[in-house]
């Protein structure tokens, strides 16, 4: 019966022991740390090492922290485990407080299990990472697989197969389905041709296949009913996939059982955080956005009469209108001039408009000599205060706190088909583009290329970094959105 890993916990198992042994060391040095005795001194900390053990285990199992464990990087890997150690610190403190045993335990003992937990268990995976890389105890968990592929397709399906197997499969084999004259490829030895194959998988007890081909023959499709009455399981490579994204995955639309992909997706339970922390960020970024508005109204008005809040129709997700709100930094009459100033735009494709020094802006003020002046209107574009009342769109769900940056509408007329990938996730206050030098980049492309990497990389691990990197920026009072 073919295992399909639905979790990643169960097909990381060993990791999931090392974390464990990892907290109950972390838990045992800290309580030598605090009592100098390694044995539990009251049966209430033999308690909580088996609460611990539990919920570090729901914590692995639930927030899914082993996934990809064996391609993650050392920085990746610290982060992930700090999320993990978090975890596990946060449930065990709600577990004393809601057991009303808070004040049984030592503060100490905690705090120090919590930092020993991370570096301990920081060490066992890049360690035990290097254990399987140099030996072969990772490949008895290995299913033995053979490659049915296109003489034309081979050289790119395999060279992806044997690179991407990590603990999944051991490629063992390859099958062409027409005549050719190659015994090997990136290793892999060409173990007989289509004719053959079935005879093959019974006689090496293969355990699985994988089809690559961009046409089912005769000869092919006898093969797979071969593999059928074998119980064989088959992965069926879709050519189409190469044109849909990077990210797919099993669906049913319909009642018909179709093969979804997309750039990035996330998971019901990472639509729920993140628009938590949106939720968050949004009313104590909205409480902010109301003393900044009373204080800054009467400055606005004596420079500038007419409103302090400026709303402008953005194009948002899927190219839903909706009305963004700013702080008025410019005067009345902008948009009326915007076009006589077009020849001074630093972004000469006309995709966005930036100017070195606006006239627009309120308190800007050019001197008979030529000499420049600005004024609030500038100070609260630099420092990004302008953009605050931005946190009551997110409070309405129309934005999020990291993501892209909505163009206006005379912007989305101009967009190309690869610039209008931008807006297939919901428009953000801040972003991997305004935190990478929004005023150094004039280049709309490189804004794209930045904005799609983000979609195509995002995690919420990403978005804590880019919502710190944004609240340094702004304290500093470099130039960034929010």
């Amino acid at each position: 019966m073919y295992k399909r890993y639905r979790q990643e916990w169960t097909k990381h198992l060993d990791f999931v022991i090392v974390e464990e042994l990892s907290l109950q060391i972390a838990y045992l040095l800290a309580m030598w740390i605090r009592f100098r005795q390694i044995l539990y001194p009251e049966s209430i900390y033999k308690e909580l090492a088996i609460v611990l053990f539990l919920i570090d285990f729901v914590v692995v199992m639930s927030l899914n922290t082993m996934h990809n464990v064996l391609k993650r990087g050392y920085f990746l890997e610290l982060v992930e485990t700090f999320k993990n150690c978090t975890a596990v610190f946060g449930f065990a403190v709600v577990y004393m407080y809601a057991m009303k045993v808070s004040e049984d335990y030592s503060r100490i003992l905690l705090f120090v299990t919590f930092i020993l937990h991370i570096v301990i268990s920081y060490i066992t995976r890049i360690l035990w990472k290097i254990i399987l890389a140099h030996t072969k105890i990772n490949d008895s968990k290995k299913c033995s697989m053979i490659a049915v592929v296109d003489p034309d397709l081979a050289d790119d399906t395999i060279g992806q197969l044997a690179a991407g197997g990590g603990d999944t499969y051991k490629l063992s084999g390859i099958v062409f389905t027409r005549k050719d004259k190659r015994k090997e490829i990136n290793g892999i030895p060409v173990v007989c041709d289509i004719e053959e194959a079935s005879s093959y998988i019974c006689r090496e007890w293969i355990d699985a296949v994988f089809v690559g081909v961009d046409k089912v023959t005769p000869r092919i499709d006898r093969f797979m009913e071969d593999c059928e009455q074998m119980t064989i399981p088959m992965h069926f490579a879709v050519s189409g996939v190469r044109h849909m994204g990077s990210h797919p995955f099993g669906n049913r639309v319909g009642g018909i059982m179709v093969l979804t992909a997309a750039a990035r997706y996330a998971s019901p339970l990472e639509h729920a955080i993140k628009r938590g922390v949106d939720i968050i960020g949004g009313l104590v970024g909205s409480l902010i956005a109301l003393i900044i508005i009373a204080v800054v109204s009467p400055m606005i008005k004596h420079r500038s009469p007419g409103p302090v809040i400026y709303s402008q129709v953005r194009v948002g997700r899927n190219g839903k209108k909706f009305s963004m709100y700013n702080i008025r930094t410019m005067h009345t009459n902008a948009d009326e001039i915007k076009e006589e100033l077009m020849e001074q735009n630093r972004n000469k494709d006309g995709m966005m408009f930036k100017l070195d020094f606006d006239p627009r802006i309120i308190g800007n003020e050019v001197d008979a000599d030529g000499t420049t002046h600005k004024g609030i209107g500038d100070f609260l574009r630099r420092r990004s205060l302008d953009e605050f009342p931005q946190f009551f769109n997110v409070l309405l769900g129309q934005m999020s706190l990291v993501g892209t940056r909505p163009p206006t509408e005379d912007e989305w007329e101009k967009y190309k088909f690869h610039h209008r990938a931008r807006l297939v996730c919901k428009p953000g206050l801040t972003g991997l583009w305004q935190t990478s030098g929004r005023s150094s980049i004039t280049d709309f492309e490189q804004v794209v290329e930045l904005d799609t990497k983000y979609i195509t990389e995002w995690s919420m691990s990403m978005d804590i970094r880019l919502i710190f990197k944004t609240l340094w920026m702004v304290i500093r009072g470099d130039e960034c959105a929010m």
